[in-house]
């Protein structure tokens, strides 16, 4: 629906400026198959001939680079996964010499080997070149200020996000993670129209404006680009209406690329396009592997030369729909859900992305909530933990409690304890938040 957006922003439903789509937006789909095949066999071959893995994997599949005569030719070759990229830590996915890397990223360990990427010129080019897309697709214009919230380091955020904002002519500050109360004065005194972080941080950042007693909807932010984790309509309606701009969902993963694999397009905010020039998506199900219509995201790049991937699965789950604003590229549904962050709580399947759904409906309690998983006999014991917000009374909390419950029960079909408590009791995180806090006892301690 065509509608005026917060004031000196984009409006919904416009179609972006003449001149601003680049030469791989502007590909018939025609052109964009006949590229995608002729870099897909380019890259299969590439992989094959210089990385010991993929020519391991590719002899057991009983494939090679010239059976890939079409795209469908793909689901033919084998997956590959995170396991892979830790079991050949640190370098051993390369396919260029050391010499010809000119960064590398990593993934922080925190639940193993970290994963490592690295990136020629070329590699950091594209990547400079899709982010650019992304802001003008999300509405973002040469001149505008761009305050990154992203973490720099290792980490792709940050970095990715800033040389996208460079490449697109936009005045770049590199705020980082942290320092809550010092990035809200940063807002209200350099004055950018545009902010990249990801959703919970901004949330916080919400929190720490009304704080200090100024208006967030007062302040010059006029889009939003959100990633890193899942978040929900829901969500995007809170910060939306909280903050008086157009809160849009980019999505990436270091294994691929970093940010900027697809993107959310301002005039229709109805999905992500991917940008299938240099990225190739796939549907498959998560435990069967075939392709589905809704399943897990499998992605192969097509332009990576440091550090192709073939078939990467990625945990996240969705769906692939036709292109809207961006006709030739496909959209992935919204991602709220990865495999790995499913609760099977009492033979139920739950996800994060369902509760918060329920929580946000509730005007009492504050959208910061985690899920807390115990044992404390032989079945599973679910606890949603949300904040109340600061003028919820002791009856209005009450009521939460009890809306959350009910809608946990009718809607998931689960139940579950919902303890409401005081405003700020949540832990905050500057990147990634996990919502789900597993404090059952290890395996072996649970037998018997």
């Amino acid at each position: 629906m065509t509608g005026s957006g917060p004031a000196g922003g984009p409006r919904r439903g416009d179609p972006p400026p003449d001149g601003l789509l680049d030469a791989g937006e502007r590909m018939s789909l025609g052109e964009l198959r006949a590229h995608q095949l002729a870099h897909l066999r380019a890259t299969l071959r590439h992989a094959y001939d210089d990385i010991e893995l993929y020519r391991a994997k590719f002899d057991a599949a009983g494939v090679r680079p010239e059976d890939c005569r079409t795209l469908e030719d793909l689901a033919r070759f084998p997956f590959t996964t995170k396991a892979d990229l830790r079991d050949t830590y640190p370098f051993g996915m390369f396919g260029v010499p050391m010499d010809s890397v000119r960064r590398i990223h990593a993934s922080s360990g925190s639940t193993g080997r970290p994963t490592v990427v690295g990136y020629t010129q070329r590699d950091l080019d594209n990547w400079a070149g899709l982010v650019a897309r992304c802001i003008r697709a999300a509405g973002g214009r040469p001149g505008h200020k761009v305050h990154i919230a992203y973490g720099y380091g290792l980490f792709t955020g940050g970095l990715g996000a800033h040389y996208g904002a460079e490449r697109a002519g936009c005045t770049v500050i590199p705020a980082s993670g942290g320092m809550t109360a010092r990035q809200v004065r940063l807002i209200q005194d350099f004055r950018p129209e545009i902010i990249m972080v990801t959703p919970t941080y901004m949330l916080a950042l919400l929190d720490e404006f009304e704080r200090q007693g100024v208006d967030p909807r007062s302040t010059s932010l006029r889009v939003g680009i959100f990633g890193a984790e899942p978040w929900t309509e829901e969500m995007r309606r809170e910060i939306e209406d909280r903050l008086d701009l157009h809160a849009v969902d980019i999505y990436g993963l270091s294994e691929v690329m970093g940010p900027g694999v697809a993107q959310e397009c301002v005039e229709t905010k109805d999905g992500l396009h991917v940008w299938e020039d240099h990225i190739y998506p796939e549907i498959v199900d998560p435990l069967g592997e075939q392709p589905v219509q809704e399943g897990e995201l499998v992605l192969t790049t097509l332009t990576k030369q440091a550090l192709p991937v073939i078939r990467y699965r990625t945990r996240d789950l969705t769906r692939l729909l036709p292109g809207t604003a961006r006709a030739a590229f496909r959209r992935i549904r919204k991602i709220t859900g990865r495999s790995d962050d499913m609760i099977i709580l009492r033979g139920v399947n739950v996800f994060p992305s369902q509760i918060e759904e329920i929580v946000l409906r509730s005007p009492a309690v504050a959208p910061h909530f985690q899920l807390r998983l115990t044992r404390p006999s032989r079945l599973d014991h679910l606890t949603v933990v949300v904040e109340a917000r600061p003028d919820a009374t002791a009856d209005e909390r009450a009521a939460a409690a009890a809306d959350i419950f009910q809608g946990v029960k009718d809607g998931v079909g689960v139940t579950v304890e919902v303890e409401v408590v005081d405003p700020e009791t949540i832990e905050r995180s500057v990147g990634k938040f996990r919502r789900v806090k597993d404090l059952r006892t290890a395996p072996q301690e649970r037998e018997g």
